[in-house]
């Protein structure tokens, strides 16, 4: 019971911190966004640490350690692939991996359930492909490179998952604070570098151009002010995109934490599964905030969801 109210709990969570994450990489860029989201992440767990303590071991730091390059991989390839598109498919992909690598391991390694437990995880499954599926009119087949990538990237979810549940039970959440220091160590890398060959890149541009540029004038005697105006617009969805990011690591730091406290109190085939509900969380909070409207099939998703983590509840 208590495994499938965490799991449940915790897909929701994080799919609020998708939601927010979305958000936030409409207005900077989806790496920054990300690295944003790692620091503020880690800033939330180190609050928490001094209050539920957890021992430091090279266990700890190896696996967590191991989560943390995962993790980047994942959410890379994630954005990489939906970018590409089409979303209604590679996004249900992505998910459906994500948990049946984990179920996988988590099954070979002694899982064993009623069977009811065995229904509901097929039954949960199914709810994975239809809440994340989003109907899009028109869209084109997936090209096998972002099929590779989406499955590759539900791979790496799958692995993060199955290397926090490798952590010692008396670590606490110092595995997470580990994860959190690799992952956004490798991000602001990553955008360390995109922001120095961008910078090249426009210093080139501007003395490709710099020879026209004393003779060319505006005859708008208003440009000045539209330059401005459109200055203050960009500098607040920055600001806001910047906030977004923080409090989507801060939401998905919380995620993780019960994913942690659920896969050490029930089996890891469970939580994988009813992690990988994630999208519900970002429908429901999309239909609310932003009045988008749920497919009926997203709804007949939600409704199998439920029903199956009772049947994952009554199995464990």
């Amino acid at each position: 019971m208590l495994t499938a109210a965490l799991g449940l709990s915790g897909a929701l969570i994080f799919g609020s911190a998708d939601f927010l994450g979305g958000l936030a990489a409409q207005r900077i860029s989806a790496i920054l966004a990300t690295a944003l989201s790692a620091a503020g992440g880690l800033l939330l767990l180190l609050i928490a640490l001094p209050l539920t303590g957890g021992a430091w071991s090279p266990a700890a730091v190896l696996w967590a350690g191991l989560s943390g390059i995962t993790g980047a991989l994942a959410i890379s390839l994630l954005y990489a692939c939906l970018a590409i598109g089409p979303m209604s498919i590679l996004s249900p992909l992505t998910a459906v991996v994500s948990a049946i690598v984990p179920m996988t391991v988590g099954l070979i390694g002694g899982d064993r359930f009623a069977p009811i437990g065995y229904g509901a995880l097929g039954l949960a499954l199914i709810a994975v492909v239809l809440v994340g599926f989003v109907p899009e009119k028109g869209a084109v087949r997936p090209t096998p490179r972002a099929i590779l990538m989406a499955t590759t990237s539900g791979a790496m979810i799958g692995t993060f998952i199955i290397l926090i549940d490798q952590t010692p039970t008396d670590s606490g959440v110092v595995p997470l604070v580990i994860n959190r220091v690799v992952t956004a160590t490798i991000m602001f890398s990553v955008v360390g570098i995109r922001a120095l060959v961008t910078a090249r890149t426009r210093a080139h541009r501007r003395e490709s151009v710099s020879w026209g540029a004393s003779g060319a004038k505006n005859a708008r005697t208003d440009a000045p002010t539209e330059l401005a105006a459109h200055a203050e617009l960009d500098r607040r969805n920055r600001s806001l995109g910047l906030r977004l990011a923080l409090a989507c690591g801060a939401v998905d730091a919380t995620a993780n934490i019960l994913l942690l406290l659920g896969i050490r109190s029930g089996d890891l085939s469970v939580m994988s599964v009813l992690i990988a509900l994630y999208p519900a969380g970002t429908i429901l909070l999309a239909a609310v905030v932003l009045r988008e409207r749920i497919a009926p099939v997203q709804w007949l998703g939600l409704v199998l969801a439920l029903v199956a983590a009772g049947g994952l509840a009554l199995a464990s």
